[in-house]
C-alpha cells in the first residue's frame, strides 16, 4: 500500500472503515466460507492491511461475528420497514415477503452468511441466526393470528397449530430463496408470489385455478 493510500486509510471515519472491512469479509465468506476465508484475503478485498483488520475488529471470529450481527439487523429492518402496519393481514404477509426475497436477491453474499455458514459453524454465529429468525416467526405467527381472528372472530387456532404454520412458511421462504439464487426466472417477485399463492389461497384452491391477488 502506498504512503498516500494509508494516508487515506488514516483519514477515513472509523465506522466507513468498519463498514468496507465487514462488506468485504461478507463477500468473501458468503461465496468461499467461512472456513476457507483467510484474513489476508479478506484484507485484501477490503483494500486494507490485514493488521488494520485486527487492529479494527480484533479476530477472524468476531469479524464474523460483527458479519452475521449486521446481516440480521439489515434482514430484520428490511422485513419490519416494508410491512404497514395498517395494512390486511395477507397485505403485510406479502410486504413482508416481498422484502425478504429481495434482500436475498440484492445482498446474495449476506444470505448465504446467514442461512448457510453462521447456522454450520457452531456457536455464538448459530444463536445470533437463530435470534433473527425467531424474529422472523414472531413476526409471522401474529399475521397469521391477525388472519384468523379476522376469517372467524369467535375462534383462534391452536398455539401449536399457528406455530407449526409460521414454521412450516418461513422454512419454505429460505428454501425458496436458496433455489432462486440458481433459478434466474424465481425474481423476488415470483418468489414472493408463488409462496402467497402456496400459503394464502392453499394447494386445492391453486389446483382449482385461484390466485392470491
Amino acid at each position: 500500500m502506498s504512503g498516500k493510500a494509508r494516508v487515506r486509510a488514516r483519514r477515513m471515519p472509523r465506522a466507513e472503515r468498519e463498514r468496507q472491512m465487514l462488506d468485504a469479509a461478507v463477500r468473501v465468506i458468503g461465496r468461499h466460507g467461512y472456513q476457507a476465508a483467510s484474513m489476508d484475503e479478506i484484507a485484501e478485498a477490503a483494500g486494507v492491511s490485514k493488521p488494520l483488520v485486527y487492529l479494527y475488529l480484533h479476530s477472524k471470529e468476531a469479524l464474523f461475528t460483527a458479519c452475521v450481527e449486521r446481516e440480521a439487523r439489515t434482514l430484520i429492518a428490511a422485513i419490519s420497514e416494508a410491512v404497514g402496519q395498517r395494512d390486511p393481514a395477507d397485505g403485510q404477509l406479502w410486504s413482508g415477503l416481498l422484502a425478504f426475497f429481495r434482500y436475498a436477491d440484492e445482498r446474495a453474499d449476506g444470505w448465504r452468511v446467514l442461512h448457510v455458514q453462521a447456522r454450520t459453524h457452531g456457536e455464538p454465529f448459530a444463536r445470533l441466526a437463530d435470534t433473527m429468525r425467531a424474529r422472523v416467526l414472531g413476526f409471522v405467527t401474529a399475521l397469521l393470528t391477525s388472519a384468523a381472528r379476522a376469517a372467524d372472530g369467535t375462534r383462534d387456532l391452536g398455539e401449536h397449530e399457528l406455530t407449526g404454520l409460521a414454521h412450516a412458511l418461513v422454512g419454505a421462504a429460505e428454501s425458496l430463496a436458496t433455489r432462486a439464487a440458481d433459478d434466474p426466472a424465481l425474481t423476488p417477485t415470483a418468489s414472493a408470489r408463488t409462496l402467497m399463492d402456496f400459503a394464502w389461497t392453499g394447494l386445492g384452491g391453486l389446483v382449482a385455478g385461484e390466485r392470491w391477488s
